[in-house]
């Protein structure tokens, strides 16, 4: 199929190798410096556009998909106080948008897991539930995506807890995060249950971004032909 980079950094050059070797068409790549080639004949004929850009630009390049019908995959994180708006978009214009917060599949593996163990630990209140993430310091959100997605997970399913909080300490009802960035770490996520007798964890740690960008090309080749929001659940019929 077509498909359309938006972002060309680290992420967006592991996406174009393995659409590549999955026998796709590159027709457009927009970063920074070319944002004309939203009109150009290329970008126009993609069948997806796989973005993944910066918090900032990320729902004006949404907009501009959705002007030219292009259906959009999007990765960037930091700016889901306006996904109410795109889900609307796709309700009233016909328009398709495929989000995740983590495109890997291990990682949204371990979503399902963390909201099955929060389900059984609900009825365990002698552990105390907090979580730590790791990610490269180029990371700009913090807690990333994918922690607040864990954190979510959390909270639907232990009545204990009613808000994520990102710091060391707070109140009993906290769901504490402690969100640090060092080197060039891709992502490690482990929700930590406490109590005074012993630890239970679950742990995800990313290798490369490579599993995040297959992911991603998985998620253009599923909305091909589809209209609606769509996420990993979507897909993977957990």
């Amino acid at each position: 199929m077509r498909i359309a980079l938006i972002g060309y950094g680290k992420m967006g050059r592991e996406i174009e190798k393995i659409a590549l070797d999955r026998k796709h068409e590159i027709v457009s790549i927009i970063d920074i410096s070319n944002p004309e080639d939203f009109d150009s004949q290329g970008f126009l004929s993609a069948e997806a556009a796989i973005e993944f850009s910066q918090p900032q630009s990320a729902f004006d390049n949404y907009q501009k998909c959705f002007e030219r019908n292009v259906p959009v995959v999007a990765g960037t994180t930091g700016w889901l106080s306006r996904l109410d708006e795109v889900k609307k978009n796709c309700e009233t214009c016909n328009k398709t948008f495929f989000y995740a917060s983590n495109f890997s599949i291990g990682v949204n593996i371990f979503f399902a897991v963390n909201r099955y163990l929060a389900k059984i630990m609900n009825n365990f209140p002698g552990y105390e539930v907090s979580m730590e993430e790791i990610h490269h310091i180029h990371k700009l959100d913090s807690p990333s995506g994918t922690g607040i997605t864990l954190a979510e997970g959390i909270l639907e399913n232990i009545d204990r807890k009613t808000q994520w909080k990102e710091a060391t300490e707070g109140l009993p009802t906290d769901l504490l995060i402690h969100s640090k960035r060092e080197g060039e770490v891709p992502g490690i996520h482990e929700i930590f249950y406490e109590s005074e007798a012993d630890t239970i964890s679950i742990k995800h740690d990313a290798k490369s971004r490579k599993g995040f960008a297959l992911g991603a090309v998985l998620a253009a080749e599923f909305v091909k032909g589809k209209k609606g929001f769509f996420t990993m659940k979507d897909m993977l019929d957990f």
